[in-house]
Order: C-alpha cells, then sequence, then structure tokens
C-alpha cells in the first residue's frame, strides 16, 4: 500500500533539485560493522536505503583517507597514537598505565578500534569537503556522529570526534557553523571543542537527569569566554513525544537562526531516543526527529547530517532510512511496508517503516518546558552574528 509516511512534513518547492551526497563505500560498511557496541549496524542501514531505491538519488562519495595526522588537527598526538597502538596491540594489557591516563580502561578498544574510529572520520571530513567545494547541498555519513570524544580522551565508546574534525573543515569555508545535536545523549564533546568561541553555535536536546550519562548539559552551561552563551542546553525528562519535541526544538532554533545568521549546520541525527530503544528514556517516533530534520532543511544551507546513538537497530535503521527519503524528497514514493532484502525478518512483527510513539509518562510538563525555552531564548539575546 502507497504510504502517507510524508503527510506532516510537506516536500521543498525545489526538493528535486537539491543535491545530496551519501558517503559510503564497502570498506566502510565492513569496518563499522565490527564495531562492538553496534554491530551490524551499518549494514542494516545502508540495505534498507538501498531496498527503498533511494540510491539512484544519491551521490554516493568515498570517504577521505585518513591517517594520524589528519586525527591531530583536533586529538592530541600523544592520544591518537595511544588509540592506534591499543587497537593493534597482541598485549594491550602492557599499556594499561598509559591506557588509564586517556580513558582508554572502561572504553577499551579492542583491535580494529582505530581503523573503524577513523574511518568515520574520513567519511564525516568527505561530506563536509563536499559542501566547502559546493558539490551539494546536503551531505550524509550515517556512521558518523561520534559526540563524546574528547582532544585526548575517550568517552561513551567514543574514541574520534567526526564531527569536531569535520565542523573544522566547514570552519575553512564558512565563518559561522551551527552544530544540532539530537541524540538522546549530550553532545558534551562537541561543546567543550567550541565552547570559548563565537565560531561554532552548538545546540543540544538530550537527556538530563541524575546518574545519566554523561552527566553534563545543564540549562546554566551556556559556554565560557567569547563563547558565552554560543552553547546551548536543552535539558528534557523521560517520556517526552514528538509534538513536544518539536515544537520546543522550532522555537529554540529559529531565535539561534535568527541572531546567529549560520553559514552551514552540522546535525547529529541520534536515535536512541526513538520509542523501544533499549535506552528506555523518551517516546519519539521517526517523527519526532524528522521534523526536527525538516526545519533544517527549510533553510536552505549547507547541511552535513551525522548518525549517532541507536542501539534498536531496525528502529534505527527505520528512522535514517526516513531522513534519506525527507532529504531527497521521495517519501511519497516509498511504501510504508518495509521491502523485502537481507534484514527483513528484524522489522517484526509490524514490517512496516513507520513507528508509533511510545507512552511512557511524560515528565516534562508543560510550565518545565516553557521556563527552559524563556531563558534559551533570554540567553539568545546576547548572541550575535559578530
Amino acid at each position: 500500500m502507497e504510504s502517507q509516511l510524508n503527510s506532516e512534513l510537506p516536500e521543498r518547492l525545489n526538493v528535486n533539485d537539491r543535491r545530496t551526497v551519501y558517503v559510503w563505500s564497502e570498506e566502510l560498511l565492513c569496518l563499522c560493522d565490527r564495531i562492538r557496541k553496534v554491530p551490524k549496524r551499518a549494514s542494516v542501514v545502508h540495505s534498507l536505503i538501498e531496498a527503498y531505491h533511494l540510491l539512484p538519488f544519491l551521490r554516493i562519495v568515498e570517504p577521505l583517507p585518513v591517517d594520524v595526522a589528519d586525527l591531530i588537527v583536533f586529538h592530541s598526538q600523544d592520544y591518537t597514537e595511544c588509540v592506534k597502538t591499543l587497537s593493534t596491540s597482541d598485549d594491550p594489557d602492557k599499556l594499561n598505565e598509559q591506557a588509564e591516563n586517556y580513558g582508554l580502561t572502561y572504553d577499551c578498544p579492542g583491535e580494529g578500534v582505530y581503523q573503524y574510529a577513523a574511518a568515520i572520520c574520513g567519511a564525516s571530513l568527505a561530506g563536509a569537503q563536499c559542501l566547502n567545494e559546493n558539490l551539494c547541498d546536503v551531505a550524509i555519513n550515517w556512521t558518523g556522529g561520534w559526540h563524546h570524544a574528547k582532544r585526548d580522551e575517550a568517552s561513551g565508546f567514543c574514541y574520534f570526534n567526526d564531527i569536531v574534525l569535520a565542523v573544522l573543515k566547514m570552519k575553512e569555508k564558512f565563518n559561522r557553523v551551527l552544530y544540532v545535536d539530537l541524540d538522546l545523549h549530550h553532545g558534551d564533546g562537541v561543546e567543550d571543542a567550541f565552547c570559548a568561541t563565537t565560531k561554532v553555535l552548538t545546540v543540544s536536546l538530550h537527556k538530563f537527569s541524575a546518574g545519566f550519562f554523561p552527566g553534563s548539559g545543564a540549562l546554566c552551561d551556556v559556554g565560557m569566554g567569547k563563547g558565552k552563551y554560543y552553547s546551548v542546553n536543552v535539558p528534557l525528562q523521560d517520556g517526552i513525544g514528538d509534538k513536544q519535541f518539536i515544537s520546543t526544538f522550532n522555537r529554540i532554533i529559529q531565535k539561534v537562526k535568527e541572531r546567529y545568521e549560520p553559514e552551514a549546520v552540522v546535525c547529529q541525527c541520534g536515535a536512541d531516543g526513538l520509542v523501544d530503544d533499549p535506552m528506555n528514556s523518551f517516546n519519539l517516533s521517526h517523527r519526532g526527529v524528522a521534523g526536527c530534520v525538516d526545519s533544517l532543511l527549510k533553510w536552505n544551507l549547507p547541511l552535513l547530517l551525522l548518525g549517532g546513538g541507536g542501539y534498536n537497530t531496525p528502529n534505527t535503521a527505520r528512522l535514517w532510512t526516513f531522513l534519506t527519503g525527507l532529504v531527497t524528497g521521495k517519501l511519497k514514493c516509498m511504501p510504508i511496508d518495509i521491502p523485502e532484502h537481507n534484514y527483513f525478518t528484524m522489522y517484526g512483527p509490524s514490517y512496516e517503516l513507520s513507528l508509533t510513539p511510545g507512552n511512557r509518562k511524560n515528565e516534562n510538563t508543560s510550565e518545565n518546558i516553557k521556563s527552559v525555552i524563556n531563558q534559551i531564548l533570554e540567553n539568545l539575546e546576547n548572541v550575535s552574528k559578530g
């Protein structure tokens, strides 16, 4: 049956003219399928995009080759070399003391971690370069979005921060870059990298609760020095649904656009806030994230879309395939029934692309959300494009 997937997401008038790059290669897929936190997720996502016949509407670009010299544009050389050594060492226990200094004991990299983490950075850098060179309007890297990694510290199973590297690449062309983080978790690594500059403004919508990782991203965290008020944090509680998530985002992001006038946007589209994710926190369907991305698409600015969290693999594939359809303007052509393909059985029992929002109790009262929005809007009065 034909879907009504886009009934609440109107197509742009010029959507068929939108040039979209999709960063992908067989090698990238094979490397990312080995990520222990999300095994085979890269192949599941790509296979669903392929099953919906979206690839002909995308320009496929391979990741850029990346070595230590490319990674130390942000990360420290000692840290980068340590990750590389640990992921190739026959006896990583010998390096325990050094690893502990870099947060690499709990998030201990196994064999091949350097290779896949570096390849992901190469993919995000390829997307950023295509935007810089005006080869596309939107670039997509669903293997990217590892937002917790710090300059010299691993965190949250993130080893290299592909987002920061991509933003730095885009700053070579664009004076003001906006970073938007829709992941369930606070985008702490990206915020930390740019919290003292006006050249990048970061916006993160995330769960903020005692004991919830990474524990940062309070409303009062607004940046420092010259970058004060250029870090925007939207702390949310369990149970938020699509309508409230989108309306909160839109109230804030329109003010950001008005005050900051970004020249380019990077958006991390984490899927761990979706219903049935093991994080078990928000009530979002695919429409919650898609509604936010749709608002960014309306700006017609250079846009880099990245993946992120998402530990229910078929639901993550549903979201990122839906977003790919949204960007390419092909939602009307996409049946709601999942096409048969290699991973078809993962989508039971509904076997549909659409997700039904969850029914967890919403701990976000209208009064609390209004108070958060008002404080952020007040803070944004201090932001300018200068």
